[in-house]
């Protein structure tokens, strides 16, 4: 009597096949968008148009004046800099997970890594310091 092999998938394959659902999800995504605008020019398409109806509306107000204002330059040199602390967290966050793992075999090299992202990084927060980066006033 011979015994019947059963298929073993392969490692490769059965870590491909965790993509799928990722992939329908994905797929389902691009579908929706898509019948949402489909769905959308065909009801608008619909519908008359009209002067009155294409003017803007905000608050009940008549539009009067530009559309937007002129944001001062402080304003996006500020943005700039909460971005670039905010990604510091980002790198954190993930060093201090594998921390005491890594401890046991490059405790060294994880910790100097470390220290040198958070020297450079002060650097930079020196620098704007000094350019009064952080004085909304001016």
């Amino acid at each position: 009597m011979t015994t019947p092999i059963f298929y073993r998938p392969s490692v490769e394959s059965t870590q491909l096949s965790q993509y799928v659902p990722v992939l329908l999800l994905g797929l389902v995504a691009i579908g929706f968008a898509g019948g949402t605008l489909l769905v959308s020019v065909l009801v608008g398409s619909a519908s008359k148009r009209s002067k009155t109806k294409d003017t803007a509306y905000e608050c009940g107000m008549l539009p009067i004046g530009e559309g937007s204002t002129r944001m001062s330059v402080k304003f996006y040199l500020v943005a700039m800099l909460f971005i670039l602390f905010d990604i510091e967290v980002v790198f954190l966050y993930p060093w201090a997970v594998v921390y005491r793992e890594m401890l046991a075999t490059n405790a060294n090299l994880i910790l100097g890594a470390m220290l040198s992202f958070l020297g450079i990084l002060f650097v930079g927060y020196l620098y704007a310091l000094k350019k009064n980066a952080f004085d909304w006033k001016k």
